[in-house]
């Protein structure tokens, strides 16, 4: 028999890939970081000889959860500046604590502390939006966690460039120095139509188009955005946009809260992947964004979490959890997106959203191993008898038993294996009483 990494084992295994049942009693053989076979547990125990066999019969395998939009190093700003609406929150607290602490020294600890929370709730791969992106892609990697970061671009001055041809040129840079690594996707991520100006969108739009990395932006998030790009310039937000030609499916979209009909079906059309971040935006009093809508009009809606500024947790889990319930009360239908759309929001439609669906969000053989297994044996998730629906209404982050990255072990029975979890919690307190005065 061939030799092989790790056999992985469950009593389900879930593909995620669309029409294919739930595979009981299965397994997944992995080596040199691929998925080499899936198949029934006595099947592949026949045919490879593994280094390591991990699961069990009480256990799900499934794909890693994409985190399909986040400001992973404002974990250290979690909890800042509390029950505020988003401009006051931005304006008066965010923006002036960025402006004074941010570094490459701030960035890297801080993403080190992202990456450890979201692989141990199961996250493997996250889309992000911040700036000092060289420290962000060494501390992803140092986490062995995928992602694809967002170089941000303003048209004023932040502690990152002065303005949006800085940004651009410093976007540039760090695309040059990690296009093609294996764990990490460089992109630009033009914050906002409120921040940015059309001129400054089409000049990030020119130099993605350059060298071939997605695009990243928020959209329509508040009332007061719409109200405001209106005023400036005749219509709404995602009108704009397409009207200067930025859009199209190289473009995650975050938020998408004030959207109407002609500007779903716009979306749709330009094939622009969505990122619904309900508990921010729940949060911030933000609205809802019309998201059954969006999906019957063919819309592709990806999951994220917002920064841990705004939610207060970068947990994808939940945002599952929340999605499914509260657009079955906002549609009045409780068949709309039914557990096993919410946990594909979650996986393949995240992967697919980033432009990664070769790569990962599903278990197939010739992809990435992003896997994650995650323990039934717990009361809250006893008894059972739909999987879709048991980790969607029932699961919790915390029962995430063990994480895999391309092959890699990132989280082995509850332990977290690329750094020393106490060090970075130590060093994230360390930060928090220098912001808070404290040190």
């Amino acid at each position: 028999m061939p030799d092989c990494d790790y056999v992985i084992s469950g009593g389900y295994v879930l593909t995620m890939v669309d029409s294919v049942p739930p595979l009981r009693h299965g397994a997944v053989a992995v080596n040199a970081g691929k998925i080499i076979d899936i198949g029934d547990e006595k099947t592949i125990a026949g045919r490879y000889n593994p280094k390591t066999v991990i699961g069990g019969s009480n256990k799900a395998v499934l794909p890693g959860l994409v985190n399909a939009h986040t400001h992973a190093a404002m974990v250290y700003f979690r909890g800042i500046a509390d029950d505020l609406p988003l401009k006051e929150w931005l304006e008066e607290h965010i923006w002036p604590a960025e402006r004074k602490w941010l570094s490459d020294e701030f960035v890297g600890d801080a993403t080190e502390l992202a990456c450890c929370e979201m692989l141990k709730a199961g996250v493997t791969t996250f889309n992000d939006m911040y700036f000092f992106g060289g420290s962000s892609a060494r501390a992803a990697k140092r986490m062995g966690m995928r992602a694809v970061l967002g170089a941000g671009v303003l048209d004023f001055p932040t502690a990152a460039a002065h303005n949006a041809n800085e940004y651009i040129a410093k976007a540039e840079q760090f695309i040059k120095d990690w296009l093609g690594d294996e764990l990490i996707t460089p992109s630009i991520a033009p914050h906002a139509p409120y921040t940015c100006s059309p001129e400054t969108y089409m000049k990030a739009k020119r130099t993605a188009r350059r060298y071939g990395v997605p695009l990243h932006t928020h959209l329509s998030e508040t009332q007061f955005e719409v109200g405001d790009i209106k005023k400036k310039y005749g219509k709404p937000p995602v009108e704009l946009l397409d009207e200067i030609g930025f859009l199209d499916e190289t473009v995650v979209a975050a938020h998408c809260v004030w959207v109407n009909t002609k500007e779903i079906g716009i979306l749709a059309k330009r094939g622009v992947g969505v990122a619904h971040c309900i508990e921010s935006n729940l949060k911030l009093a933000s609205g809802i964004a019309p998201v059954v809508s969006m999906l019957n009009s063919g819309v592709n809606v990806a999951l994220g979490s917002d920064g841990a500024a705004s939610n207060n947790d970068l947990d994808i889990f939940s945002e599952m959890a929340f999605s499914a319930r509260v657009h079955k009360s906002m549609s009045g239908d409780p068949t709309a997106i039914n557990a096993f759309s919410a946990l594909s929001m979650a996986t393949s439609t995240g992967a697919h959203v980033l432009g990664m669906g070769n790569k990962t969000g599903t278990l197939e053989i010739g992809k990435s191993a992003d896997i994650i297994i995650v323990d039934l044996n717990k009361p809250h998730l006893t008894p059972f008898y739909d999987i879709y629906s048991l980790i969607v209404y029932s699961m919790r982050s915390p029962d995430v038993e063990s994480v895999m990255v391309n092959g890699r072990l990132v989280v082995d029975g509850y332990k977290f294996i690329p750094k020393d979890e106490q060090e970075i919690m130590d060093k994230a307190v360390w930060w928090k009483e220098k912001i808070a005065g404290q040190s």
